[in-house]
């Protein structure tokens, strides 16, 4: 019996900010060939020695130059198959909240981003699953009080 292999080896950030009392979820619009012109949310990968939440706020700063969020774990995954490798990649998702008059800048991983509602935001993103992500952050980090034992070092 063969076995399909599972790799973690990255990260998801659902970075999120308080504009007159609504929250706003930023995707980001890919610039490189892998999932080309795709809106989403950060991620990417982990380095040697590093945390999975190490990496999150790594991979924020370098993706949007943000450096001041509180950061928690989702409790949720991101998952994929690769049909190409025949393996399932999962990756741990984190939220991030930040300042309302947050600037953001790109690095050369994207083209453009954007502030959306929850709504707008589920209805952007294309891959199958991310809508998901999307909607539990919403009831857990948003709907209702964040627990305090979700946050993580930084």
């Amino acid at each position: 019996m063969s076995e399909i292999p599972i790799r973690c080896t990255g990260i998801a950030v659902v970075l999120l900010k308080k504009v007159e009392n609504q929250y706003s979820v930023l995707l980001l619009k890919r610039a490189e060939s892998v999932l080309k012109d795709v809106w989403c949310y950060i991620g990417g990968g982990i380095d040697e020695g590093e945390k999975a939440w190490e990496a999150a706020y790594r991979e924020v700063e370098e993706e949007t130059g943000i450096t001041n969020l509180s950061l928690y774990s989702a409790n949720t995954f991101d998952r994929i198959y690769s049909i190409e490798e025949n393996y399932i990649y999962i990756a741990p998702v984190f939220v991030g909240f930040v300042e309302s008059d947050q600037e953001v800048n790109l690095n050369e991983e994207h083209s453009d981003y954007r502030w959306l509602s929850f709504q707008e935001a589920i209805d952007t993103v294309s891959l199958p699953g991310n809508d998901e992500v999307l909607s539990l952050i919403e009831k857990y980090f948003v709907k209702k009080e964040v627990p305090g034992y979700l946050i993580v070092g930084g």
